[in-house]
């Protein structure tokens, strides 16, 4: 399920015009289609409406039975408390969500789907967010291991504004490493991969350059980092070959990331003067704990959500 972006206004709109809420927001993500309603009379009748508003047949309705839920008053308050600060995500408390319900109110408030009600919600919700970020540790810490091999890059390298990075092989791995790192300033990235039309493809997703996979060689003298993450059954660099190609760099660390299963670079390799590789078991064991540290700071957060749940007057809002 989800609701095109530019049909979000008329869908609003549409639900409003109908008399099921006086005020509305929908939120949809790639993980979750919520509204959320300020209405009139029994919260079970309302839910019921809407269901049939959005024209869904009875076996669907049957299927989403166990994905599917209306939350009413504090609940419904408590949930859109969590939802903003990260604790309903796959990855809890990533910060994403907070920049996508702050869009997906601001497109309702500019259309005059909010009023006193759900404008003081949000603007709570939005507001304990930032709260729970402050007095607990819940994104401390990086939990994929594509944010782990970027946090590693700042610290090896002093920082990734105007580096240059060499990914070998283009699968979601390797792309998703990619692109955290371009969101941290790398300012190039070149792509090579055994399937050309992946590489150009990947490359043009990142505004970056394709090479044919036989010449990846050539760019480690030029490049900071290497992501590797190719399906090869043997290992494509070995401690050898790269102090060959090391011999026409100039002396300034390089880090070798190692995304493949099976290893593509020789242990060996990361032995070389100036050399720092790392490998996918030590990236998954570090974000693993990091993990494992959010899971612990999850019952501060739900804490003060209660509370200032306690501290928000009674609203007539579903969700």
């Amino acid at each position: 399920m989800a609701v095109v972006g530019s049909r979000v206004p008329e869908s609003l709109a549409a639900l409003r015009g109908a008399g099921l809420a006086t005020e509305a927001v929908l939120v949809s993500t790639c993980n979750r289609v919520e509204w959320y309603l300020a209405a009139a009379g029994d919260p079970a009748a309302v839910a019921a409406r809407l269901w049939d508003f959005l024209g869904i047949e009875s076996d669907l309705r049957r299927i989403l039975s166990d994905r599917a839920h209306a939350l009413a008053g504090d609940d419904a308050l408590g949930h859109l408390f969590r939802v903003a600060s990260g604790l309903d995500s796959l990855v809890r408390g990533e910060t994403e969500i907070l920049g996508q319900l702050k869009a997906a109110y601001e497109t309702a408030r500019a259309g005059g789907h909010t009023g006193r009600i759900l404008n003081r919600a949000f603007q709570r919700a939005f507001a304990v967010a930032k709260e729970v970020r402050t007095r607990t540790g819940i994104q401390r810490g990086n939990t994929s291991v594509a944010s782990v091999a970027v946090e590693l890059a700042e610290r090896v390298l002093g920082g990734l504004v105007g580096r240059e990075v060499l990914v070998v092989g283009a699968g979601d791995t390797g792309g998703k490493t990619a692109r955290a790192l371009l969101g941290r300033g790398v300012r190039g990235v070149t792509v090579a991969n055994r399937s050309p039309d992946r590489a150009v493809a990947l490359a043009a997703a990142l505004g970056g350059r394709a090479i044919p996979f036989d010449g990846w060689e050539l760019e480690v003298p030029r490049v900071d980092m290497v992501v590797s993450c190719t399906d090869a059954p043997h290992r494509i660099l070995d401690r050898p070959r790269l102090e060959r190609l090391l011999a026409h760099r100039e002396p300034r660390p390089l880090l070798l990331v190692d995304l493949a299963v099976p290893r593509d670079i020789d242990p060996e390799a990361g032995r070389l003067r100036g050399v720092f590789l790392h490998d996918i078991d030590g990236l998954q064991a570090v974000a693993d704990a990091h993990a494992d540290r959010r899971r612990g700071e999850v019952a501060r957060c739900e804490a003060i959500i209660r509370e200032r749940v306690r501290d928000h007057a009674p609203a007539a809002m579903a969700a």
